[in-house]
């Protein structure tokens, strides 16, 4: 069926936002896109992109400016009390990604953000569905099989980005008694499986740049751990995911993990990054109780391009459960690819554009 109807949309036009309008331009959708003054000129361009190559009318956009850390978003009250009669779906995509951000920042645009997006999708006419993106790790510390109808911890996080992720969520979650919701999870998200094509690198980009750096000698040492899964969806997976979701009311009241339902170790994945930059596997595997204490070393991050607050990603056993979202997504055809059909795409890419 068509998504005949109008999206709220907050994020645009960010990466992963840009993408899902632009696949949910070709399911008939219209748009009410909030964007943040700074980035106007921007999401204009990015409207004219998407309208030339999917064929939906530019009037089917509208681009308002606003702000989801202030009170009514931000919005003029026409504009307001507009959107609130117009839209049919919400999906809230704006948020701090930054692993090292400050907790004041991750606070307002995090938690204060979705509580003003929530307050909104109460007053919303005929809401048909409220999407929020969340993460995977709003597990934090906890370690294990991480289910999907598991929130509630005391683990602890490893920065302000989890903690204030986790927070929002919790009001999210406390909304589905009120409102028709589905909380989307994603694990570290990448490109394009079959482009290869990013907007940022980070996650198991730092591990791609560090092997292309010295290709014939630093394929040799494995720096992986054979026991810590990094579980990475591709971003094509995680839009189709999304759509098929917002189509399907069986996705109502749901929390769905978008991760790999057989995620590869870090030295399997440091092992296929090899084999696409330099042609081989690794020689032998460095154990982890060395390469955690050197990889925190002040002038590490120089060196390995791997931040500090990155590091503890590639050492905490953590997975993830995929039960519900695999039950809803197999009747539509969609499952997550393996690493190895799609780590050539990512590293031609990277080659291709050595800087973003």
């Amino acid at each position: 069926m068509d998504l005949d109807e109008t999206i709220f949309v907050t994020g645009f036009p960010g990466f992963l936002a840009t993408r899902l309008v632009k696949r949910l331009a070709s399911e008939a959708a219209r748009f009410i896109l909030l964007t943040q003054p700074a980035f106007i000129t921007a999401a204009r361009e990015a409207v004219q992109q998407i309208s030339r190559e999917t064929g939906s009318p530019a009037e089917n956009f509208r681009i308002v400016e606003g702000d989801i850390t202030q009170p009514d978003l931000g919005l003029p009250a026409i504009e307001l009390a507009q959107a609130r009669r117009e839209t049919a779906t919400i999906f809230h995509l704006a948020a701090i990604y930054d692993l090292a951000v400050a907790q004041d920042v991750a606070a307002r645009v995090n938690v204060e953000g979705t509580l003003n997006i929530n307050e909104f999708a109460k007053t919303v006419e005929r809401l048909r569905r409220y999407h929020y993106v969340s993460t995977c790790y709003v597990a934090g510390k906890r370690q294990g099989l991480i289910k999907e109808n598991e929130l509630h911890h005391d683990a602890g996080f490893r920065n302000h980005y989890e903690e204030t992720k986790y927070l929002a969520e919790l009001q999210v979650e406390a909304l589905k008694a009120e409102l028709p919701i589905t909380i989307h999870r994603p694990a570290v998200v990448c490109g394009d499986s079959k482009t290869g094509e990013t907007a940022k690198y980070d996650g198991i980009y730092y591990l791609i740049h560090y092997l292309r750096r010295w290709p014939g000698g630093l394929t040799l040492l494995n720096i992986g751990n054979p026991n810590v899964c990094l579980n990475l969806v591709p971003v094509d997976f995680v839009i189709e995911a999304m759509v098929a979701l917002a189509k399907d009311d069986r996705a109502t009241g749901a929390t769905v993990q978008l991760a790999d339902p057989a995620p590869l170790t870090t030295k399997e994945l440091f092992d296929g990054i090899s084999k696409a930059v330099g042609g081989r596997d690794s020689f032998a595997t460095v154990p982890a109780k060395i390469v955690y204490p050197v990889l925190m070393l002040p002038l590490a991050p120089r060196i390995t391009g791997l931040p500090h607050s990155a590091v503890p990603y590639f050492f905490l056993e953590q997975t993830y459960d995929t039960t519900r979202a695999g039950g809803l997504l197999a009747p539509h055809g969609i499952r997550c690819p393996r690493f190895s059909d799609y780590v050539g795409a990512l590293v031609n890419f990277v080659a291709a554009h050595p800087t973003l």
